[in-house]
């Protein structure tokens, strides 16, 4: 039997490029499994963090390591003497490993902004290539908090109040700026949570009390990104869902997340023993349907594709489910939510990404 090539995209120009790495690592380990090694060839690609493509040896050294090069590596032989440096990074940036021509199918497993917000979907299918998850609509709407919460809300998906704002309002005049902090103190209260609206794992957020401590975050999310969004505080408990599945997507049972820091910041997420997860999340039967509902509408409403987490707040007090956010291309290290979630579900991590393929492979067939 002749064995597909998957094109194992990782790395990548974001904040989350170790973490990428980490994801990498285990789908290849699962693509090495009894159950899948006679199905699937691994061609590793490494995108560095100036944006040059790495295959070969090095993308395999990258892979096998788990360490970042600390020493970013040409991608091409090109002799141009004549360009400038800048010019060089930029024509090695356009030209692919010739390793590209032999993928059958993607897998970028890229998290954060020029890797799940739509710019490497869009590549992928100028390329005409299947690929594993959304594409360039649901991974856009997926990853910029403001227009996702805008197709929830169209959606009719429960959700905490927002507001969104600009960093050009952020950085304004001595007049303007303190009349927008009214504003959200008045829409919003204390405490809010203040956000980039383009950026994955916790990064650029910060929880706000006081008038000080807002502006500061709004200063701070300005510095990440030119669009920011406000939340409003909930008391409530953080659960997930996952979601698997193109244009008949299923629910897997619902997790949830305890931590004793502030928030579910980035050092929380990422250090281990800093968090616990708890599968199935011990929580009424009738809140776990609807939460699973929830997870379908809001797959739905971005459209997206392949997988997703979906996370909620469950206040307890009340009875509410309230949508937090989507996620199109999640954590995918073995112990990360996503594939826990579906190994109490039944299907086990080797499973889980032989399915992810086919469903990708479905996707572009149905598509053509």
């Amino acid at each position: 039997m002749t064995k597909l090539r998957v094109g194992l995209l990782f790395g990548g120009r974001s904040g989350e490029h170790e973490v990428s790495i980490k994801s990498a690592r285990a789908i290849a380990t699962a693509l090495s499994a009894e159950e899948n090694v006679n199905k699937y060839e691994v061609l590793p690609f490494y995108i560095q963090k100036d944006g040059r493509w790495l295959a070969g040896e090095v993308s395999q050294q990258v892979l096998k390591s788990g360490v970042p090069l600390s020493n970013p590596q040409n991608s091409t032989s090109s002799e141009s003497n004549d360009l400038s440096h800048a010019q060089q990074q930029a024509l090695e940036r356009w030209q692919s490993p010739p390793q590209v021509a032999e993928v059958d199918v993607w897998f970028p497993i890229l998290h954060g902004p020029n890797g799940e917000d739509g710019t490497i979907q869009g590549l992928l299918t100028l390329m005409q290539v299947p690929f594993v998850g959304s594409g360039v609509l649901g991974s856009a709407m997926g990853m910029d908090k403001i227009a996702m919460k805008m197709a929830f809300e169209q959606a009719g998906i429960a959700q905490v109040k927002y507001k969104a704002i600009t960093r050009a309002q952020v950085w304004s005049n001595p007049c303007v700026f303190p009349k927008l902090c009214d504003e959200i103190e008045a829409a919003l209260g204390y405490p809010c949570f203040v956000k980039p609206a383009n950026l994955g794992s916790s990064v650029g957020i910060s929880k706000a009390r006081s008038r000080q401590e807002l502006e500061q975050a709004l200063d701070n999310a300005a510095s990440y990104d030119r669009r920011i969004i406000v939340e409003a505080g909930v008391i409530a408990r953080e659960v997930e869902c996952a979601v698997l599945g193109n244009d008949q997507p299923q629910a897997s049972v619902v997790g949830e997340i305890s931590f004793n820091s502030d928030f579910y910041d980035y050092e929380t997420k990422y250090t281990p023993g800093k968090a616990d997860l708890l599968i199935p999340a011990v929580i009424p039967d009738e809140i776990t349907r609807k939460i699973q509902d929830m997870a379908l509408q809001a797959f739905a409403a971005v459209d997206a594709a392949g997988l997703a987490r979906v996370d909620f707040f469950y206040v307890e007090a009340t009875g509410e489910v309230l949508i937090n956010e989507i996620n199109t291309l999640p954590g995918f290290t073995a112990t990360s939510m996503y594939p826990q979630l579906w190994n109490h579900s039944g299907i086990p991590f080797p499973e889980l990404v032989d399915r992810l393929i086919q469903l990708a492979l479905e996707r572009h067939n149905t598509s053509e």
